[in-house]
């Protein structure tokens, strides 16, 4: 007889194992929990989420307890392990012999008998420890008067401790602390409007009992509720998923309604369709066929109609010089790991240098698409100075045909000191996030 609650365990060890192997958590997880109902599907994000944002503080709790090493324990069964640990210390509601033993079974499905004794042997302590602890991770970070140390800090909160390192320099102990609790936290999910209103959707939902909220500096609605295309107006297009952040971003870059605007890295097309509400015609690229797919589905569902998808290379724009264009570059994405806990587990000083040389050259490459008198608005999810303001300073010294041109509407305290976008997690509460408009003379 198949042991009860087995599948969303099973799920969730699938999901990681993708992850380590490259897969992006979302992608993961969408294949991981496709023939199971919707309690089990949210179990399963719980589960695989919480070990990634958990894993260095879990690791260090399971590590004095295995007599031969960690280093030396199957990459699989170190999985199953975390799963168990991260539902005996995080979950209350979960009972200890059901994660333990949906654990053991896990662990003979990987190993055989041999392997689910050890398992079950090591999760018992970690149950017992717990259990004296009142139900926290060991090594949490606590209240002592003491400043924590940039390798404490990223051991306990799971995070690199190089990139911990430098929030310390830059946001002090007290900011890089809220960070890192942001980080750890699952966010709700953010639903922005596409081709209904504000308004429209939110008395829909209202009549149909769902609860929604408005999202800080009202970009969006904020709800409970975890599957999007079980909510009303998803099939007719009425709305999208977006962080704040990026909606945002849309009302930041503030270009003039009827425009054409070159749309460099569109996919998945969120800002693509805020942006086809007010344009003329949004040109919207990707280099990725896939990408551009899935792009195009997109604005099928939620579209204006003003919105073209395109397989374009940003370093080669597909058109000729328009009034607007906007680059949402790629990036280390250290403002979204609370939306994507995997993502901090791949990120590196070198891709940071190597980030930073290719948005160099697709601003390089995007301004030769900006008309006399156009505008250039430059983006990302990261809230690192190298990719950021340093990037705009850089460029700017090597064009000064251009200068910075903030926006006169947008919330000053969503504003750098140079007047550029600047969303940071721990103060503003949701993504990180960056932008900055740059006008070409005429």
């Amino acid at each position: 007889m198949p042991l009860d609650g087995l599948a969303p365990r099973r799920a969730a060890l699938s999901t990681l194992k993708q992850v380590r192997a490259g897969t992006p958590f979302e992608a993961a997880l969408d294949r991981a929990v496709k023939r199971l109902p919707e309690q089990d599907r949210r179990l399963v994000h719980e589960l695989a989420a919480g070990v990634l944002r958990r894993q260095s503080a879990l690791d260090a709790q399971l590590t004095p307890l295995v007599p031969r090493g960690w280093d030396g324990v199957a990459a699989e069964l170190k999985e199953v392990l975390r799963l168990g640990a991260y539902q005996l210390t995080a979950l209350d509601r979960i009972p200890p012999h059901a994660a333990v033993d949906t654990s053991v079974a896990l662990a003979k499905e990987a190993g055989g008998a041999r392997a689910g004794g050890f398992v079950n042997a090591v999760l018992r302590k970690v149950g017992r420890e717990a259990a004296s602890r009142g139900g926290t991770v060991k090594g949490a970070p606590r209240d002592d008067g003491v400043e924590p140390s940039a390798g404490s800090l990223a051991r306990d909160q799971s995070h690199p401790a190089w990139l911990v390192e430098r929030w310390l320099e830059r946001f002090g102990a007290e900011g890089t602390a809220k960070l890192l609790d942001w980080n750890n936290t699952r966010p709700r999910l953010v639903l922005q409007p596409a081709r209904a209103t504000l308004e429209e959707l939110s008395r829909r939902w209202s009549d149909a009992g769902i609860e929604v909220t408005p999202a800080p500096f009202g970009a969006g609605l904020v709800t409970g509720q975890s599957r999007p295309q079980a909510l009303p107006g998803y099939d007719e297009g009425g709305f999208i998923v977006q962080d704040p952040a990026q909606s945002l971003l849309t009302r930041y870059a503030d270009l003039p309604p009827g425009a054409t605007i070159y749309d460099a890295c569109a996919a998945p097309g969120g800002k693509t369709i805020a942006l086809g509400r007010r344009a003329g015609r949004v040109v919207a690229a990707d280099s990725s066929r896939p990408r551009v797919r899935r792009l195009a589905g997109n604005l099928r569902r939620a579209g204006s109609g003003h919105e073209h998808a395109v397989v374009a290379d940003a370093r080669q724009a597909p058109i000729r010089p328009t009034e607007a264009v906007l680059v949402d570059a790629p990036c280390l994405g250290t403002g979204t790991f609370a939306r994507h806990p995997d993502a901090r587990w791949r990120v590196t000083p070198q891709a940071l240098g190597a980030l930073a040389e290719r948005q160099a050259e697709l601003l390089e490459q995007a301004s030769t698409a900006v008309a006399p008198g156009g505008l250039l608005v430059y983006s990302t999810c990261s809230i690192e100075p190298e990719e950021n303001g340093q990037q705009v300073d850089s460029f700017l010294a090597r064009h000064p045909e251009f200068r910075r041109e903030p926006s006169e509407t947008f919330p000053p305290t969503l504003l750098s000191p140079e007047g550029d976008m600047m969303i940071l997690p721990q103060q503003h509460h949701m993504d990180g996030a960056y932008a900055a408009r740059l006008r070409r003379s005429a």
